[in-house]
């Protein structure tokens, strides 16, 4: 089974665009995947964008950007605490050497916590999610960063079909965000953000179109 992904994105400020094509194939329970940027092509057939990647889903991911000779491993496993499931990611980057560590632990449908640790620079972000109402479409996060001292807060909301809304703000960087994004089987992946620093005195929304579509090849 093969399939393909292609991403575009295009940023209204800057009045530029971007795309990323993927084609994943499977070999039993291992996936291989080739993803290019417009970087591969613009200026002739090269390796600038080129990720090549061996995932075996919900235990590791290895990841090779070709032109930067970089690698990023990534290992997953879940665990039972007090019989509650808790998921842990680890990721390492070589390059950069920059090592974090994602866990989380969930209590119910309703409620679980995440946290994010970045070895080597103190940074610790604790995240809690709450999903309201018997058909949990509307979910609250709010997020301490303990480096910054500083809290964010997210609400979503997915109405019957395919809409989802999402408003966030970021208190350290004084940063409203308001998305909105359609799923469907059928046209795939569009979302629309707008993005307005309140520090600003002209308070001018930065938007952003993104549209995702998903094939069978194989």
């Amino acid at each position: 089974m093969a399939k393909a992904t292609v991403k575009g994105k295009y940023d209204v400020e800057k009045n530029a665009g971007s795309a990323v094509a993927t084609v994943a194939f499977y070999a039993g329970d291992v996936r291989l995947k080739a993803s290019v940027t417009d970087a591969t092509v613009v200026k002739g057939p090269s390796l600038n964008g080129l990720v090549l990647s061996v995932e075996k889903p919900g235990t590791f991911i290895l990841d090779c950007d070709v032109p930067r000779k970089d690698f990023r491993f990534q290992f997953m496993n879940t665990v039972k605490v007090l019989e509650k499931p808790l998921s842990l990611t680890y990721i390492h980057f070589h390059a950069p050497n920059r090592t974090t560590m994602d866990g989380t632990l969930t209590f119910d449908p309703a409620n679980k916590v995440s946290c994010n640790y970045a070895f080597g620079t103190g940074n610790f972000r604790v995240k809690y999610a709450y999903a309201h109402g018997s058909l949990r479409r509307t979910v609250f996060e709010p997020t301490y960063d303990f480096s910054k001292g500083a809290w964010d807060f997210a609400v979503s909301r997915k109405f019957e079909g395919d809409d989802t809304v999402r408003a966030s703000y970021e208190t350290s960087r004084k940063n409203l965000k308001l998305e909105w994004s359609r799923d469907t089987k059928v046209n795939g992946i569009f979302k629309i953000g707008a993005s307005v620093d309140m520090a600003e005195e002209q308070k001018t929304p930065k938007l952003v179109a993104e549209s995702t579509w998903n094939f069978d090849l194989l």
